[in-house]
């Protein structure tokens, strides 16, 4: 195991683990791409999401960004918000974190990462979110 590798498990512990969604992913396709976590873990994590500058939760919202931005990365989106509950960011920050991204990436890609969204914090227990703006307005 080389320091980039420690570096990178390290932070993605931090983070709530290699478990769950991160891990299915990555089992699923390690009998074709078995390189691919690694290479996940020393080049996102210890390389760059160890880098100084950002806090966890802020990085996890720049990614969250990226990958509403992108589409089609459900599993992704899942890792990621759960990571950045467990850095601290609320579900009200997530929910206007996504919906930032709805002049520039569309409806389509908004509504999938707000459902996704809503899965995690159900499976959290952290229905219903009450700070967006109509429900300040009622």
């Amino acid at each position: 195991m080389n320091e980039r590798y420690r570096l990178g498990a390290a932070r993605q512990a931090e983070l709530g683990g290699p478990g769950g969604v991160r891990a299915r992913v990555y089992d699923e396709l390690a009998d074709i791409a078995p390189d691919l976590h690694r290479f996940a873990v020393e080049f996102a994590y210890g390389d760059i999401h160890s880098r100084p500058g950002l806090d966890a939760g802020r990085r996890e919202l720049v990614i969250l960004g990226a990958l509403v931005a992108l589409g089609d990365t459900r599993p992704q989106l899942e890792a990621h918000l759960g990571s950045a509950l467990r850095a601290g960011v609320t579900p009200g920050e997530l929910v206007e974190a996504i919906l930032q991204a709805l002049p520039y990436t569309g409806f389509p890609r908004v509504l999938t990462a707000m459902t996704v969204a809503r899965q995690v914090f159900a499976e959290r227990d952290l229905l219903p979110v009450t700070n967006s703006t109509a429900a300040q307005e009622n």
